[in-house]
């Protein structure tokens, strides 16, 4: 089987509302990405994802640096062209951000052609570490835009709806504040449902310590992304003195940041994103040197659960799955399917990548 050709995409998906962070507030995402055709009519879709900006720039790696190099190759060669790939001319202008993420795509696109191929869903073909279903935890329903009253409401939709994990965003500029929503949403759950805290990046070591120490009695799961990403000295510091274990891991691009993440004793549940470490092939490394250092995978849900539901079912160490339920019906063709608290097993060959073909009527601009 070789590669005839490739084409890279973008698609602008409204979620019909908006959302909020300490970061952004976000009415669109965007899905940039390629399909892979091959000389024995199997396609492969490869994808990541943006808050709504930026997609552009991901599209023109694709087009001028990645896929020019694709036909003609193997695709069952993976980590080859993997390799290739990175340290081709790409590696000249960036081994991070809009290049890793475009390498994402292209990845995950060779790995759904090699599932079609073997006509086995991505989980099976990977071995399979995991056959029953994985729980799940939630985060659409903690958003910073949503008031204590909505936080608290659909907090109880949730547990009702069976999810057994919620997570909460935090950041704003008075730390009693976060506290004060976290404490709402903690005193209206049954006993017996985790919950999480979400900063993204907002805090100095200071203030991150001061969040950890007032949410020390909160009984949280984790503290997620308490500081910029690249500090892993000041996350070993934190670490050292929270009661409450730190999570990160979506805004890490490399094996090696990871490596030394663990190393350092700087992270306790790693959160490796699909889409941003440059796809299936490096994840799996990852999870491998967190399994090595005893630690849980709970990954990023950058990908809208639709990839990481596979890898979270080939490996030893996964703890849960996160989702953030955005559409009634999503653009995927085999779109994640939920049910009391946990990820379905998929069924269908490949990745779960693949877009509709309505999708791609109504939502591509390029």
């Amino acid at each position: 089987m070789r590669i005839d050709r490739a084409e890279s995409f973008i698609l602008e998906v409204p979620i019909g509302g908006v959302i909020a962070d300490s970061m952004q507030s976000v009415t669109k995402l965007e899905f940039v990405g390629l399909t892979v055709h091959t000389d024995a009519g199997i396609v492969g879709t490869g994808y990541t994802v943006t808050v709504g900006f930026g997609g552009s720039v991901i599209r023109n790696v694709l087009d001028t640096l990645y896929i020019p190099e694709l036909p003609g190759k193997d695709p069952c060669h993976v980590k080859d062209i993997w390799r290739q790939l990175y340290y081709g001319k790409a590696h000249w202008i960036g081994r991070a951000g809009a290049t890793t993420m475009a390498q994402s795509a292209v990845d995950i696109a060779l790995w759904d052609i090699v599932a079609k191929a073997a006509e086995q869903p991505l989980w099976q073909l990977l071995g399979g570490a995991r056959p029953a279903e994985v729980p799940i935890y939630n985060t659409h329903a903690g958003w910073l835009n949503y008031s204590v009253e909505q936080l608290v409401e659909e907090a109880a939709k949730l547990v009702d709806q069976g999810y057994p994990a919620l997570k909460v965003k935090v950041g704003l500029a008075d730390t009693h504040e976060d506290l004060r929503r976290l404490e709402a949403v903690r005193q209206s759950l049954p006993e017996g449902i985790l919950l999480m805290a979400d900063a993204n990046q907002t805090w100095d070591l200071m203030q991150a310590r001061k969040a950890a120490r007032l949410f020390g009695g909160l009984g949280l799961s984790w503290l997620e992304e308490p500081l910029h990403p690249d500090d892993i000295k000041a996350h070993r510091l934190l670490s050292a003195g929270s009661a409450v274990p730190i999570a990160l891991g979506e805004h890490v691009y490399t094996t090696h940041a990871f490596r030394d993440y663990i190393e350092s004793n700087a992270v306790d549940v790693v959160q490796v994103d699909v889409c941003r470490v440059g796809g299936i092939t490096p994840w799996l490394e990852v999870a491998a040197l967190a399994h090595a250092a005893n630690l849980r995978i709970c990954p990023h849900a950058g990908d809208l659960m639709q990839v990481h539901q596979h890898l979270v079912k080939a490996i030893p160490n996964s703890w849960m799955l996160e989702v953030i339920p955005l559409w009634d019906r999503g653009p995927f063709r085999h779109q994640v399917r939920l049910a009391e608290g946990k990820a379905l097993n998929p069924v269908e060959p490949g990745a779960s990548s693949e877009f509709t073909a309505e999708a791609f009527e109504r939502f591509r601009v390029a």
